[in-house]
């Protein structure tokens, strides 16, 4: 692969990829969100592959297949299944969108694009360090790990949260991989399947709160608590 053929797919990857996590914030049905979530995936995947595939690290390679068979098929099934899981019962069309965030879509639009920038302008020092193409694109993982923080915080379902906790995930996932092409396949491994873990408890406790409570608003529980 041509260094130029290379820069191009690698910049498409993880244009792909920020795009995903921008559209988050913008969109409100939860469904779409774990879609994009999945679309994210197979930017990630593409952008460790591209990375093992130029420095023919065929170890780098597998990795990158299996993150994105894990973060582009099994996370966004077993969300899918939160989701179902809500569909009994009344309220189930407030519970599958996100109709009141706490912060507005032109607003989170607005953050989103800000954050971006503030992650080009944290990573500048880095990027002119060492000016290869995975470096340059070093910025995209560190405003995705801000844009799911932001997610993380400002959604008031819990599987909204869930989606964004996963994006700070692929964001840090992301920077690692363009920072040091690569980590060891143990490493990535363990957190995967610390990922997934987590995912799994977060879907059993959602379902839990949607039988118990009625509803899947943080908001709500803090005013039952209160």
């Amino acid at each position: 692969m041509s260094e130029t053929l290379f820069t191009q797919l690698l910049d498409l990857a993880c244009g792909a990829f920020l795009l995903a996590a921008v559209i988050v914030p913008w969109r409100r049905e939860l469904a779409a969100i774990v879609r994009v979530f999945a679309f994210q995936g197979i930017a990630l995947a593409a952008v460790a592959v591209l990375l093992g595939a130029h420095e023919e690290r065929w170890d780098l390679v597998g990795i990158g297949l299996g993150v994105g068979l894990l973060r582009a098929g099994v996370l966004p099934y077993v969300i899918r299944r939160a989701l179902a899981a809500l569909a009994p019962g009344p309220g189930y069309s407030e519970e599958v969108r996100e109709t009141q965030p706490l912060v507005n879509v032109a607003a989170s639009l607005l953050t989103a694009a800000a954050l971006t920038l503030l992650a080009y302008a944290v990573a500048r020092p880095l990027t002119e360090l060492n000016p290869t193409p995975a470096t340059r694109a070093l910025p995209v993982g560190l405003a995705v790990v801000l844009i799911g923080f932001f997610v993380l915080v400002t959604r008031r379902r819990a599987p909204a949260q869930v989606v964004g906790f996963l994006l700070l995930d692929n964001g840090i996932t992301a920077t690692a991989f363009l920072a040091t092409s690569g980590v060891p396949l143990i490493v990535e491994l363990g957190v995967s399947f610390d990922v997934l873990l987590a995912v799994l408890v977060l879907q059993i406790l959602t379902t839990r709160m949607r039988e118990a409570f009625g509803t899947t608003d943080i908001d709500d529980l803090r005013e039952l608590h209160d």
